[in-house]
């Protein structure tokens, strides 16, 4: 199994409370998500706070009218630094989704770093290399973006 890693930082003009209430809010996926992709969450074993053993249910189109069950549980958390999603059913051969947060002068640096692979072996790795790395890579400039306005103007609490 070949498995691709994606990583992403991101400083965002926030405290880092503010950043582990936004990042630790399942509903909030929904917002940095493209529109295109149909998330909807229709199930979370708790919605108060984030802990490990959460499980979340998702429906996600994959492809153009093909849409999928994603079921995801939080692994790790150490709040307010990091958390780790992985994939329990869904899409993906492996989904591990790293989140870290580190307050730095005026904000946050914010980590995002995904190891996947993809299920089917060669015609997986083929898949990979027309279109699915390219839309992994995609959902993540589409939320380094959305995040990059909605909180531009936001004032720092540190």
């Amino acid at each position: 199994m070949k498995i691709y890693n994606l990583k992403r930082t991101q400083y965002l003009p926030i405290s880092l409370s503010e950043a582990w209430k936004f990042f630790s809010t399942p509903k909030n996926l929904k917002e940095i998500t493209p529109e295109r992709m149909g998330f909807r969450i229709r199930y979370s074993s708790g919605n108060e706070r984030m802990y490990p053993g959460q499980i979340i249910c998702y429906k996600v189109n994959i492809l153009p009218a093909m849409q999928v069950d994603w079921v995801t549980e939080i692994t790790h958390v150490r709040e307010p630094y990091y958390f780790v999603d992985e994939q329990r059913f869904g899409p993906y051969a492996l989904w591990h989704h790293q989140h870290h947060f580190r307050e730095v002068k005026d904000g946050v640096e914010m980590i995002d770093e995904v190891n996947y692979a993809i299920p089917f072996g060669i015609i997986g790795r083929l898949a990979n290399s027309i279109f699915v790395g390219k839309e992994v890579k995609a959902i993540f400039d589409y939320r380094h973006k959305v995040l990059q306005n909605y909180f531009q103007n936001r004032a720092v609490i540190v």
